[in-house]
């Protein structure tokens, strides 16, 4: 009977979000028409869609920490049945290395090949610094919570009300879970109890999150309505080539390096691509990792095959850290962007430079937000001036698509090749031959596309 269920959902997920992009297209592109803004016959429609899309990702990110809280202490857990456990840490971030390596000389290569900075139909008088900037001392910062909960809380000022906004620092939730779950084990009879609830509230979370993703055609038609209504496609128009540039960059390492790396460890990309799809479709409206990392982290077992307990551990951290399209691809070109256009001359220690920031330097955003402060930094870093990046924040919610769907491929990408050279992926699950043993019920065979 389950197998009969579970047969009925296979392609049926993929097929709902496909069919949500096209509606949410569609309702964009009308409330665009009829007029977006406040008074305009559109506006009703564009504000809804908006209301569904931001309901949605809020939704989500209100998982996050649960999730990533229970995960992480039940996976420290777990690490001690799987054989070398340091050496799983070591070779995931080894890999989030020489993946961003591969994306960032990519960049570099676009960058100069297509020379986008000379073919900007934007003046210099656009150019203003952005409100949000990077820096290195971020990461270390980042690492420390601020409390328990790794909560912040900021206010602002507007119109002479004040408004404070509560967020979660996903990197600080990491480490604190970390210490925790090691702490735990270390307290042996005394912590048992603690771990088993941990592993009863991670099964509840689980099936909350399970409720959630159902919605996931739903909110991707807010999401991608929301976005073409507010942002259409008009500002390409001047930054055309710098688009063209840096979305044939996600194309290829999406596209070309991930499955080569695939198939050199004899894994079928396309059984990758139908697995991981509806979190890279997820990734692509939402715009964000964080948000999208539940469905992220639930697909790379399910559907992949990696072991929950590596799973919980690499994804959450993943999803703050491995960046291939907002951390290597995107900065790369726009370093190269900013330079050309302002007729600043690079060397080759600055195309190192470039290499050694997109490698080393995304942990040191980790802690923040958005594609332009990875930016900022490798900006302040080569001595460009910060105002080049103003001149990018236009188009940027239309790159930021692209980027975060190849950033969250990336993140089921890397524990699925660590996972099978090391002898754990399950292959029976990553064919599609059997459902995983400890699958969330009736959860995961929707999940594959």
């Amino acid at each position: 009977m389950a197998s009969a269920r579970s047969s009925r959902f296979i392609g049926g997920f993929g097929w709902q979000v496909l069919a949500g992009m096209a509606v949410g297209l569609a309702l964009g592109l009308l409330a665009r028409s009829l007029g977006a803004e406040e008074g305009e016959p559109g506006f009703a429609l564009a504000e809804t869609l908006r209301i569904v899309g931001s309901s949605f990702i809020q939704l989500l990110r209100a998982l996050v920490p649960p999730l990533v809280f229970t995960a992480i202490v039940a996976s420290i857990a777990n690490l001690r049945e799987l054989q070398n456990a340091a050496g799983l840490v070591w070779r995931t971030l080894l890999w989030f290395a020489i993946t961003a390596l591969i994306a960032v000389a990519i960049g570099i290569a676009l960058g100069l090949v297509l020379q986008p900075g000379l073919h900007a139909g934007v003046s210099a008088a656009d150019a203003e610094a952005p409100s949000a900037t990077g820096g290195w001392l971020d990461f270390l910062t980042g690492l420390v919570p601020a409390n328990f909960l790794g909560l912040t809380a900021s206010t602002k000022l507007a119109d002479g009300s004040a408004t404070t906004s509560v967020s979660f620092n996903v990197l600080q939730i990491l480490v604190i879970s970390l210490v925790i779950g090691a702490a735990a084990l270390k307290a042996g009879q005394a912590g048992r109890a603690f771990l088993a609830f941990n592993a009863s509230a991670l099964a509840v979370v689980r099936k909350v999150l399970w409720w959630v993703i159902r919605l996931t055609p739903i909110g991707t038609v807010g999401l991608l309505g929301t976005a073409v209504a507010k942002y259409g496609w008009d500002a390409l128009g001047q930054l055309g080539q710098f688009a063209l540039a840096v979305y044939l960059g996600l194309a290829l390492v999406l596209l070309v390096v991930y499955p080569a790396l695939l198939a050199v460890h004899g894994l079928n990309p396309i059984r990758f691509f139908r697995a991981a799809w509806p979190a890279i479709q997820l990734g692509f409206v939402s715009r964000s990792s964080i948000g999208t990392l539940p469905v992220t982290e639930t697909v790379t077992e399910s559907g992949l095959g990696v072991p929950r307990a590596y799973a919980a551990f690499a994804v959450p951290l993943g999803a703050t850290t491995k960046m291939d399209g907002c951390a290597a691809i995107y900065p790369a070109i726009s370093a190269i962007f900013v330079a050309q256009f302002f007729g600043l001359p690079l060397g080759l220690t600055d195309y190192l430079l470039i290499v050694f920031v997109s490698v080393i330097g995304s942990a040191a955003t980790a802690g923040l937000t958005g594609a332009t402060v990875m930016l900022t930094l490798t900006l302040s870093t080569l001595g460009l001036p910060l105002e080049g990046a103003g001149l990018l924040l236009a188009i940027d919610p239309i790159l930021d698509m692209g980027r975060t769907a190849v950033n969250v491929a990336g993140q089921a990408l890397v524990p699925t090749i660590v996972a099978r050279r090391q002898g754990l992926l399950d292959q029976a699950v990553y064919e599609g031959r059997r459902e995983p043993d400890d699958a969330v019920a009736g959860a995961e065979p929707v999940l594959q596309a």
